[in-house]
């Protein structure tokens, strides 16, 4: 019989089917590790640590979170702990690095003057993006999954094609929001699903992902609920993720319902007192299970040191890309900023 041969880096045949596998995770977590010696985190790492973890796996997660009113009964830094405590431990599962998460981001209008919301400007935020992705993949990690724990979806996306049509740099740019790649997990009840309400912001679903990943920064004791409401029928506009897959994107319009501040100055929309963090649970091992397949997928398709082939990304030449592609500081290496400077 004959044996199938492996295909190259970059040559994966377009049949090869996604398989999601499933493990046991630990729920809730026992605390985070962003201060902790463990192996995870770049910034905790001696330098000589990260120059032998490249060796073993060269993929790196960079957690996009933001520092946002989550109501009453929640920390501003939801968003960011969100990612972060399911990305640690599939960190800790597959070998890779996380970068130290970014904790102010991008934010719509309707969040502008919201206390405790700290918006920035979407170009310094895409800037901040670009530098982030500069600064890795000089250092080596030329595998990134930009894991984004907020609704700014609208604009990662474009920081990554500025980065990639700026440096022309041959590497796997991926941008994962958590809530995308596990949509049947946020159904309702009358849809065989776990949650009385739709998934909004800082409601019944998102306060019990967070109960269930960081229950020591909630405190359920002062949870409020509030009324959704809009000047336009119901079924027009979407909301948070885009999961009830309605015509209109959430981000995709202003003025078809009042801002937060004047609507819901307690900085929730729907309602948390419902949130329990046993119905999290499931939706948390299927996004953690998803993100290790990825994790995965990207190192077997690219092994460590491999990049997809360079001649079918960039128009730069062949001498340019073998310098800034060599391993950091070795003979005839150049950095990624010898081709410019990502603003």
């Amino acid at each position: 019989m004959a044996t199938k041969k492996k295909p190259a880096a970059g040559k994966a045949p377009v049949t090869r089917k996604l398989t999601i596998k499933k493990h046991k995770w630990e729920l809730p977590p026992k605390g985070g590790k962003m201060e902790s010696p463990d192996p995870i985190y770049f910034q905790n790492m001696p330098y000589a640590h990260i120059e032998e973890r490249l060796k073993k796996n060269d993929l790196i997660i960079l957690p996009i979170g933001s520092t946002e009113a989550h109501g009453p009964n929640a920390c501003p830094g939801e968003d960011t702990f969100l990612v972060t405590r399911m990305a640690e431990q599939v960190a800790k599962k597959v070998g890779c690095t996380i970068a130290q998460p970014l904790w102010y981001g991008s934010h719509p209008f309707h969040h502008m003057g919201m206390p405790g919301t700290i918006l920035v400007p979407e170009e310094t935020f895409i800037g901040m993006l670009k530098a982030m992705m500069a600064g890795f993949w000089n250092t080596g990690f030329r595998k990134m999954i930009l894991l984004n724990g907020h609704g700014q979806e609208y604009v990662i996306p474009t920081a990554i094609h500025q980065f990639a049509k700026h440096f022309q740099v041959p590497g796997v740019f991926i941008n994962l929001n958590w809530y995308h790649a596990i949509p049947d997990e946020f159904n309702t009840k009358d849809k065989g699903g776990p949650y009385d309400t739709p998934f909004i912001h800082a409601d019944e679903v998102e306060t019990s992902w967070s109960l269930a990943l960081f229950p020591e920064f909630m405190d359920q004791s002062v949870a409020v609920d509030t009324v959704p409401r809009g000047w336009m029928p119901d079924g027009h506009i979407d909301k948070a993720g885009n999961l009830l897959r309605r015509p209109i994107a959430w981000y995709g319009q202003v003025g078809c319902g009042p801002v937060e501040i004047s609507a819901y100055p307690e900085g929730c929309v729907g309602k948390s007192t419902k949130a329990d963090p046993e119905k999290a649970y499931k939706g948390i091992s299927a996004f953690m299970d998803y993100l290790t397949a990825l994790c995965e997928d990207i190192m077997e398709a690219f092994p460590v040191g491999k990049l997809p082939p360079a001649d079918q990304l960039t128009q730069r030449s062949p001498e340019e890309i073998k310098a800034v592609t060599k391993k950091p500081l070795t003979k005839g290496w150049k950095s990624i900023y010898s081709l410019g400077y990502p603003f």
